[in-house]
C-alpha cells in the first residue's frame, strides 16, 4: 500500500487523542511505520472492539497494547478525523439548523426576521452531541460567543482529557447540566486546578465512559455542588465510600454496572441521597444489619427513590430490609425473581405494598390508599393460619416476626383476622367460564383490536396458537402481557406458554398486549 500524497497533518501530541473513523470512534495509542509498508500508519483502539483485528501487534512487533485482545487496529491517517474545535462545532450544527429552518420559511417575513434575530449569545442550550469536538479553541472565544448556556450536551464528541472538558467550561458560568457520556476521558493531572470550572455543575452524565468507581471518586472534588450524577454501563464493580466528596449528592445513577452486592452500603456515606438506580447490576440483596426487623436502618436517611429493575432478588426477606429505609416511598423492582405462593405476579405487588408500610408509588404506579388497604388486609388474610400456629396473639414465635415484621402493625391497624378467613377458598371450577378478552397491538396501531371469548382454563400456548392464525406470526415470536382496569397503568407479563389465563387471574374485560420481533 503507497503513501497518499494528500496525506493530512498529523498532530504532534496525537497518541491518546480521539478520532472518528466513519461513525466509530477510537483512541490513538501509537503514530509511526508499520514495516514492510511504507508511510505513516496511527494504531487505534477502538471503543467498541469488535470493529478491531488484533491486540496492537503485526508480524510480531508490539507496537500498541489494548484492554481487548482484537481492539486494535492500524489505518491511515486520510482514514480518521481529529476534530473541531467547539465553536466550529457550533456554528457547524446550529448554522446547518439555521438553513433547514431558513429553506421551509423563507416564504414567511416574520420568521425569517425572528430567526434573523437570534445568535450564539441567546442560546442556552448547546446540543454537540456525536459531533467532533476535540476542545475549546481559541482562548475566550467561547465565553464571547455563547455566554449563557446553561445545559451542554458533549455525548460522543472527541475530547481525550477533563483538561480539555475544563476548558470549554471554565468559559461558562451559568452551565448547570453536562453531558459527557459516550467519551474517553483522561484523568487530570491535577484536580485542583479545574474545581472552577465546574462550580456550578449540578448535574452531570458519564454512561458508557468505561470508568471504574475509584476514577469517580479520584475526579469528583472537581464537582463541589454536584446533585445528579449518572454512571449507567461502565466499568463500576466494588464501590468504596465516597468520604468528602459527592456529599451534595441527591440522585445517582449507578445501572447496568456488575456491582459487588456487598459494597453498595458504601452509598450510605451519601447523606442527601434522595434517588439511587441500581437496576441491572446483578444485585439479589441488601442488608441493614443496624436495624433488627420491623425497625428504621440509620442507612440511607433521605433515599425516597430506589430502582431495582432487573436483578436477581428471589427471596422476600429482601423486601423486609427495605422496609427499615425510612423515607422510601417509590420503588420499581421489575422483571426480578419475587414469587407468591400462588404465583400470581398481582399477589407479588400486593405483598410489595403491604410489606413497605411508606410505599407509594410502585413500580412506576401511584396506587390509591383503597389499593393498600386491600393489599394490607389480604396478606392479614394469606399468613393468618401461619400467625395462629407462631402462637397469634401480640406474642407470635421470632421466627413468624422475623419472616413478617410488620404482621403485628397490620393487626393493630385492621384488628386480628376472623377464623372463617383463614380458611382457604375452595378452587372453583371455572372450565367452561369465558372471559370477554381484548387483543391489542401496540406495536402496530394501524391493527384494530381483536375481541374474543376464551376459556379461564385455556393455556397461553394455545392462546398463541389462535394468534399465530389470526396473525400469520410464528407463536414462538409473539410476547404476551395484560393489563386489567382493576390496576390502572400496570403491565403484567405472561412468561409461560404452559401456565392458563386463570393463573394469571386474567379476568373478564382484560386487554392482552400481543408484540412480535
Amino acid at each position: 500500500m503507497g503513501v497518499d500524497q494528500t496525506e493530512p497533518e498529523v498532530p504532534a501530541d496525537a497518541v491518546g487523542k480521539r478520532v472518528s473513523c466513519g461513525e466509530e470512534r477510537a483512541t490513538v495509542r501509537y503514530v509511526g511505520p508499520v514495516p514492510p509498508t511504507a508511510g505513516l500508519w496511527l494504531g487505534i483502539e477502538w471503543d467498541h472492539p469488535d470493529r478491531g483485528k488484533h491486540d496492537g501487534s503485526h508480524k510480531g512487533v508490539q507496537y500498541f497494547t489494548c484492554r481487548h485482545p482484537n481492539g486494535g487496529s492500524f489505518v491511515r491517517p486520510t482514514k480518521v478525523s481529529f476534530g473541531v474545535d467547539y465553536l466550529t462545532a457550533v456554528q457547524q450544527v446550529y448554522q446547518i439548523n439555521s438553513n433547514e429552518v431558513l429553506s421551509q420559511a423563507s416564504s414567511k417575513k416574520v420568521i425569517w426576521q425572528s430567526f434573523k434575530e437570534l445568535s450564539f449569545e441567546d442560546l442556552s442550550s448547546v446540543l454537540l452531541t456525536n459531533s467532533e469536538v476535540n476542545g475549546p479553541g481559541a482562548e475566550g472565544e467561547i465565553r464571547k460567543t455563547t455566554p449563557n448556556v446553561q445545559f451542554l450536551d458533549l455525548s460522543g464528541t472527541l475530547l481525550s482529557s477533563w483538561e480539555d472538558v475544563a476548558a470549554i467550561t471554565q468559559q461558562l458560568d451559568q452551565l448547570e447540566e453536562l453531558l459527557l457520556s459516550k467519551t474517553r476521558l483522561c484523568l487530570p493531572s491535577d484536580l485542583s486546578a479545574h474545581c472552577q470550572a465546574f462550580c456550578s455543575l449540578r448535574v452531570l452524565a458519564l454512561n458508557s465512559c468505561d470508568l471504574t468507581w475509584p476514577q469517580i471518586l479520584e475526579c469528583a472534588p472537581m464537582w463541589p455542588q454536584l446533585q445528579g450524577l449518572c454512571l449507567g454501563e461502565n466499568n463500576i464493580t466494588e464501590l468504596q465510600r465516597p468520604d468528602g466528596v459527592l456529599q451534595s449528592l441527591k440522585s445517582l445513577e449507578l445501572n447496568s454496572n456488575p456491582l459487588v452486592q456487598d459494597s453498595v452500603l458504601s452509598l450510605a456515606a451519601l447523606p442527601r441521597l434522595e434517588s439511587l438506580n441500581l437496576s441491572c447490576t446483578g444485585l439479589s440483596g441488601l442488608r441493614f444489619d443496624d436495624a433488627a426487623p420491623g425497625s428504621q436502618t440509620a442507612m440511607f436517611p433521605a433515599l425516597k427513590v430506589l430502582n431495582l429493575d432487573d436483578n436477581n432478588i428471589s427471596e422476600w426477606c429482601v423486601v423486609d430490609e427495605l422496609a427499615k429505609l425510612p423515607s422510601l416511598v417509590r420503588l420499581s423492582c421489575r422483571r426480578n425473581r419475587l414469587v407468591s405462593s400462588d404465583g400470581n405476579p398481582r399477589t407479588a405487588n400486593q405483598m410489595l405494598i403491604a410489606k413497605l408500610g411508606q410505599l407509594v408509588v410502585l413500580n412506576g404506579h401511584q396506587f390509591p390508599p383503597e389499593d393498600r388497604r386491600g393489599a394490607e388486609l389480604d396478606y392479614i388474610k394469606m399468613f393468618g393460619e401461619e400467625w395462629l400456629k407462631a402462637g397469634g396473639g401480640s406474642q407470635p414465635s421470632s421466627q413468624f416476626t422475623r419472616q413478617h415484621p410488620r404482621y403485628l402493625t397490620l393487626i393493630d391497624k385492621y384488628g386480628a383476622p376472623e377464623e372463617g378467613e383463614l380458611k382457604k377458598p375452595e378452587p372453583f371450577a371455572l372450565k367452561n367460564q369465558l372471559l370477554k378478552i381484548t387483543f391489542v397491538f401496540p406495536d402496530d396501531p394501524e391493527r384494530k383490536p381483536i375481541e374474543k371469548k376464551l376459556p379461564a382454563s385455556m393455556v397461553v400456548q394455545k392462546v398463541k396458537g389462535l394468534l399465530y392464525r389470526l396473525l400469520k406470526v410464528p407463536a414462538a415470536d409473539l410476547k404476551l402481557t395484560y393489563t386489567s382496569l382493576k390496576v390502572a397503568g400496570t403491565e403484567f407479563d405472561i412468561d409461560s406458554d404452559l401456565k392458563t389465563l386463570q393463573f394469571y387471574s386474567i379476568e373478564d374485560g382484560d386487554q392482552v398486549l400481543v408484540r412480535w420481533s
